[in-house]
């Protein structure tokens, strides 16, 4: 258990900054399984550019890692460019 003041403030930061980055993960991976589940080509084209905007700003935050997010958005658009055709 901490003792210094800081430790604790620290320990409390630790967590708020822990349950916002869940929160924001999960979303984007709920918005990452609809795009991969849908299968009107029009609705996952629409999608698909705020679903690019969600996995940026993780990679940006260092919630992912930039090559993780890269590779998502290129599966992603891959699966899109598919359907399309």
């Amino acid at each position: 258990m901490a003792h210094h003041k800081s430790a604790k403030k620290r320990i409390r930061q630790t967590e708020k900054r822990r349950l916002h980055n869940r929160y924001y993960k999960k979303t984007t991976r709920n918005a990452i399984k609809a795009l991969r589940l849908n299968h009107n080509a029009e609705e996952a084209a629409e999608k698909l550019p705020s679903v690019i905007s969600m996995i940026d700003k993780l990679a940006k935050r260092n919630i992912i890692h930039k090559n993780k997010a890269a590779n998502l958005k290129s599966k992603l658009m891959k699966h899109v460019r598919a359907m399309a055709s």
